[in-house]
């Protein structure tokens, strides 16, 4: 049987070449972006949210509550009531960057004031210095890891660009207060991942604190935040990047670099080799940066991926992460095909691998053992971002 071609779908696997788009093409396709976002975002919201805590999600969408997870330090657990701090803060990012689309900002003002009420409750002010924990304080006591209090203060800065509300600003300084706590002179430098464990000085931890540092910097341009950022950068750049040139995993404390490579590790670097460029016109940084996306987009379109993808996705926030420090680059040097690599499978993701809730497989493929499983909060909060922030950059093309 022959297919009926649809001008909407040759539109959109051709955003590959989306610079070669007129102004009107441009437009609908941020549309159509714009409206993949909100509809993602909408449903995350109506689906996820937990009725019995005021601004918490649920892990899994639909759950039994007997999933197991295992992103922790030692053993896996059990799906708890509401999610653990991680994937509630890719509804926080998400929200943030739909702010940003000009026409959408007060209508997400209102979710971005929820979300505040909802990652406080992470926050734990008994241990000292004060920072958040992986789980809601008033539900239990858990362990505070560095990485996620990067994303929360990242998040916090992403909402004080948003609002200029000097209250975000300051809680994005408290939280790389606690953060920068975790320093220690073991492999000459770094942060480890989990409060109180010296084990390992992982890339998660260290971009996302590198990237919170130089996010303060660019609110308020105090030098404290940007020699920070430069001294997390230059320990991560030197002692976590591979022969490869993309960024392991971690380093454990007998000096030995773990060869596991997650996309993000590259992403946070790069994001903050854009922004260190910018804000010190330094052409080393442009031109690390330029390599980390050259040698990861390498990395990740040769590792074995589905046929149907150009890169390897090993999980969509990761890829998100990613993505990011291309955004970041492209609005520097105008070099849109790392850009159009994720778009294009992200399309494709859309197109053929939801499932009958509307949510996208973890692989972004049409896996029939995947379209059943329930879907993971962190998964699906990614897809909206990912689609505002396209979105926004068709507006901008250079």
């Amino acid at each position: 049987m022959r297919r009926k071609f649809n001008p909407l779908v040759l539109l959109l696997s051709g955003a590959l070449f989306a610079n070669c788009l007129d102004a009107g093409a441009q437009d609908k396709l941020s549309a159509v972006y714009r409206s993949r976002a909100e509809t993602m975002f909408a449903r995350i919201w109506k689906d996820y949210r937990v009725p019995a805590y005021k601004g918490l999600f649920s892990e899994n969408f639909p759950s039994n509550k007997k999933d197991t997870l295992n992103y922790f330090q030692g053993a896996a657990v059990t799906e708890k009531p509401v999610s653990f701090l991680w994937p509630f803060s890719g509804v926080f990012t998400a929200t943030n960057i739909l702010m940003r689309v000009p026409s959408l900002k007060s209508k997400y003002k209102t979710y971005q004031d929820s979300l505040i009420i909802g990652v406080e409750q992470y926050h734990d002010s008994v241990r000292q210095p004060t920072g958040y924990q992986a789980y809601p304080v008033r539900l239990e006591k858990a362990d505070r890891y560095y990485d996620d209090n990067g994303l929360v203060g990242i998040d916090y800065m992403e909402s004080y660009f948003n609002t200029k509300n000097q209250l975000y600003l300051k809680r994005a300084k408290e939280v790389f207060k606690f953060i920068y706590s975790g320093w220690n002179d073991d492999m000459g430098g770094g942060v480890t991942w989990l409060e109180g464990h010296n084990d390992q000085k992982p890339a998660c931890t260290n971009g996302m604190a590198t990237l919170t540092a130089l996010k303060i910097y660019q609110g308020c341009k105090e030098p404290y935040y940007l020699e920070q950022g430069k001294k997390f950068y230059t320990w991560m750049y030197n002692t976590l990047r591979d022969s490869t040139g993309v960024i392991g995993n971690d380093i454990k404390m007998d000096g030995k670099l773990n060869r596991t490579f997650w996309s993000y590790n590259t992403g946070s670097l790069l994001e903050a080799a854009v922004i260190l460029y910018k804000e010190t016109g330094d052409e080393m940084y442009l031109a690390q940066a330029q390599q980390l996306a050259k040698d990861s987009y390498m990395h990740f379109s040769t590792v074995p991926h589905n046929k149907n993808l150009t890169l390897h996705i090993d999980l969509p926030w990761f890829m998100t992460v990613l993505f990011r420090g291309y955004e970041a680059l492209y609005k520097v040097d105008g070099d849109y095909r790392y850009i159009g690599a994720v778009e294009h499978d992200l399309n494709y993701a859309w197109q053929n691998s939801r499932d009958k809730y509307g949510y996208t497989t973890h692989s972004w493929t049409p896996n029939a053992d995947e379209l059943k499983k329930p879907k993971w909060l962190l998964d699906e909060a990614c897809i909206a971002e990912l689609y505002a922030r396209l979105s926004i950059l068709q507006k901008h093309k250079k």
